[in-house]
């Protein structure tokens, strides 16, 4: 196996990677946005600081956050495989250039 066609596979499994992490974090993210609706965990000192709703911000911020990193992943990923089937026909046409100077 070529260079370039390791390197390929390599970037496939790296990009599989990346596009995997959506499904590992989409219920964690969805139960962390859930309990910003329910902060009575704060008890009385989340109402006497008036700390609620700036939790609340911080934490959908988080949320959107962590949504948009999970994108440009995704994005990320799309981009490797891109760079991978390059070097797939890459290895392709080197491998049919040597081909034709033996022949």
């Amino acid at each position: 196996m070529s260079d370039l066609k390791k390197q390929a596979t390599s970037m496939h499994k790296a990009a599989s990677g990346l596009r995997a992490v959506g499904h590992h974090t989409a219920k964690p993210l969805q139960e962390f946005k859930a309990q910003s609706d329910d902060l009575s965990a704060l008890g009385a000192l989340g109402s006497l600081l008036s700390a609620t709703d700036e939790i609340r911000e911080g934490m959908t911020t988080l949320a959107k956050l962590a949504k948009d990193l999970d994108q440009e992943w995704q994005a990320e990923a799309e981009l490797i495989v891109e760079v991978s089937d390059a070097f797939d026909l890459l290895d392709v046409l080197i491998a049919a250039e040597a081909q034709a100077k033996k022949g």
